[in-house]
């Protein structure tokens, strides 16, 4: 892992004003607290992309540390909706010296927990090969809403996923009073190409998003951004939707990671500097991206994801694109999507209602894979400030495009069923 006092002096020799800390899980980052701490008194905003396995104990760990009777409310609240345990509220009201010297992560405006969130529940819960993410994922928000955390969700959207359900997604997040959601599509970037042809003998096109099917899948990207705060600018958003053409900028969204400054981008590795601005002068940023739909490295042919174009969008200098992305900031957000229990059942669409994966991924395996409908279905047709910098392993946390092994496989062999559903009783 890259250590802290290195973490923090990539930040400040690159400046960028924000700083998604990604990972694997950046909240298994034995100083992640001192690193949050660090990144704040050099004024930079902050994402922290997490899984959300460990959101709920940070933020006991923070209202112990900061405990008042001023709380008591908060406390009441949170265990009253079951989000603590009261044991776990009795450790915050009696937490011991060492409980309250631990330096914590506590609410800013000026910091977002980042929860990657793929889907509603059935579906979320497949790619991370785990039942109850999802809920626990909802759990988590809940509680940081309620203790006055600012919170935005990362969603990847891939070949298969289904349009309706990412749109349901947010509707549901948004009735929780989730902050903003970044949302990109899954790109077959080399190396997760690689993997898919040696490993599984499968051909990538099966899996990933080429360009058309991106603007297919993202045809509603606009009307979404008018119902929902999406973390992305206008610009983009028409990028994404085929309204436009924009040239990948690369640089502006640079990448940490334990070997130093990694270039080209996010997704792919030429090299690594240990430099950020040996990396900015050696790097021939015109080899890579589209240009006027030509891409220029064969790798970039693809990509439409967000690190690349979403800058692209932001330093735009021509005047109206300049004036949709003022109105894009300092417009009023959208309203909260109105909570309802269908909503909620229609969320909760997986294990909560005896519908989890693995039963159903079984039986996917074996041919005799039925029921009602998820976002990952047979031939389905139907996230981002600029200039920030990501800190993170190779494998990021925020990610887009592969992922795991087993959630390779099993979505491999789920693209063999003729259909894939979940159905709510």
């Amino acid at each position: 892992m890259v250590p802290l006092d290195q973490c923090l002096a990539a930040a400040q020799e690159c400046d960028a004003p924000m700083v998604s800390i990604c990972g694997g899980e950046p909240l298994i980052y034995p100083q992640i607290e001192a690193l949050v701490v660090g990144l704040r008194e050099q004024g930079r905003i902050i994402y922290i992309c997490t899984n959300a396995m460990f959101m709920r104990k940070k933020m006991r760990e923070y209202m112990a540390a900061h405990w008042s009777p001023t709380m008591e409310g908060h406390l009441k609240e949170l265990e009253a909706q079951q989000l603590i345990l009261p044991k776990e509220a009795e450790a915050i009201r009696n937490a011991d010296d060492d409980a309250r010297k631990k330096v914590t992560i506590v609410p800013s405006k000026w910091q977002y927990w980042n929860v990657h969130v793929d889907g509603l529940e059935f579906t979320h819960d497949l790619i991370v090969e785990r039942e109850g993410v999802f809920r626990e994922c909802v759990a988590a928000i809940r509680m940081a809403k309620i203790l006055g955390y600012q919170v935005a969700t990362n969603t990847t959207v891939y070949r298969e996923t289904d349009s309706q359900e990412i749109e349901d997604m947010f509707k549901y997040l948004s009735s929780l009073n989730v902050d903003g959601h970044t949302i990109s599509p899954g790109y077959d970037y080399d190396a997760a190409k690689k993997d898919m042809v040696k490993r599984l003998g499968r051909d990538p096109k099966e899996f990933f998003l080429t360009r058309d099917m991106t603007r297919k899948k993202f045809a509603k990207i606009e009307e979404w951004g008018q119902m929902f705060t999406i973390f992305g600018t206008p610009v983009y958003q028409e990028f994404l939707a085929g309204k436009r053409e924009l040239t990948c900028t690369a640089w502006a969204i640079p990448t940490y990671n334990v070997r130093g400054w990694k270039a080209p981008c996010y997704l792919m590795t030429d090299g690594h500097y240990q430099g950020y601005q040996e990396m900015l002068d050696k790097v021939d940023w015109e080899k890579y991206g589209v240009v006027d739909g030509v891409a220029r490295d064969p790798r970039c042919e693809n990509c439409m994801v967000h690190c690349g174009y979403d800058p692209s969008g932001a330093l735009s200098t021509k005047p109206r694109d300049t004036w949709i992305n003022m109105k894009f900031n300092f417009s009023a957000r959208p309203k909260a999507f109105p909570a309802t229990p269908e909503l909620a059942q229609r969320a909760f669409n997986g294990v909560s209602i005896g519908k989890g994966h693995l039963a159903e991924a079984k039986a996917a395996v074996n041919k005799e894979f039925s029921g009602a409908k998820s976002a990952f279905q047979r031939g389905g047709h139907d996230s981002a400030a600029p200039a920030a910098e990501h800190t993170h392993g190779e494998a990021g946390g925020c990610s887009t495009g592969a992922g795991t092994q087993q959630r390779d496989e099993v979505l491999a062999k789920l693209g063999d069923a003729k259909r894939i559903s979940v159905k709510s009783e």
